[in-house]
């Protein structure tokens, strides 16, 4: 069993991953590995598997991901079929908080035992107002995300659930009563 989380930046797909991972002691955080640089106040195993481009590409020949993709140019990001098994033997649900292709590619292989949620922003207007008020990016960086923002959104019928996020509390009640079910549904 395994549940993912997707939707395009600035959507509010961690916040809502966040409430789920208090409210459920039943599930567990599936960390991604990268090869982007550590940030100062980051853990290695704890927010991401950094590894080097060479460890990644290696993992990538020994097919030891559930998904992975390149998402810049040189930066790789994907989800260990080690770090699912990790909590698989905790007897726990692994959390998936990952990009729209990777989540399609982690429903495809797991179609029976996946629940896939789809955390839409209100509009592409209120992501651009999320992403200036964040002020991390370049105004071309910014164009960039919007525009890759619209192009997931065409993808969120791929998907069980789909949340729209205008209001947090609402959006992460909701996501709450989606996951109680399938979590009721399929207990071992």
């Amino acid at each position: 069993m395994l549940i993912i989380i997707t939707a395009p930046s600035g959507a509010g797909k961690t916040s809502i991953t966040r409430y789920l991972l208090q409210r459920f002691p039943q599930l567990e955080f599936s960390v991604s590995a990268a090869t982007r640089p550590r940030r100062p106040d980051e853990k290695d195993g704890v927010d991401y598997y950094f590894l080097s481009l060479e460890e990644f590409q290696k993992k990538i020949q020994h097919e030891e991901f559930a998904e992975w993709e390149m998402v810049y140019e040189g930066r790789y990001y994907g989800t260990l079929k080690s770090e699912l098994k990790r909590i698989s033997d905790l007897n726990k649900v692994p959390v998936l908080d990952i990009d729209v292709k990777g989540a399609i590619h982690v429903q495809e292989q797991y179609p029976e035992e996946s629940l896939s949620v789809f955390v839409q922003p209100p509009s592409i207007e209120e992501l651009k107002r999320r992403l200036e008020f964040r002020a991390t990016e370049s105004p071309e960086a910014l164009q960039d995300r919007l525009s890759k923002a619209a192009y997931e959104i065409s993808f969120r019928h791929h998907f069980n659930k789909i949340i729209v996020n205008d209001d947090l509390n609402r959006a992460c009640a909701e996501a709450g009563e989606t996951i109680g079910e399938f979590l009721r549904k399929h207990h071992r």
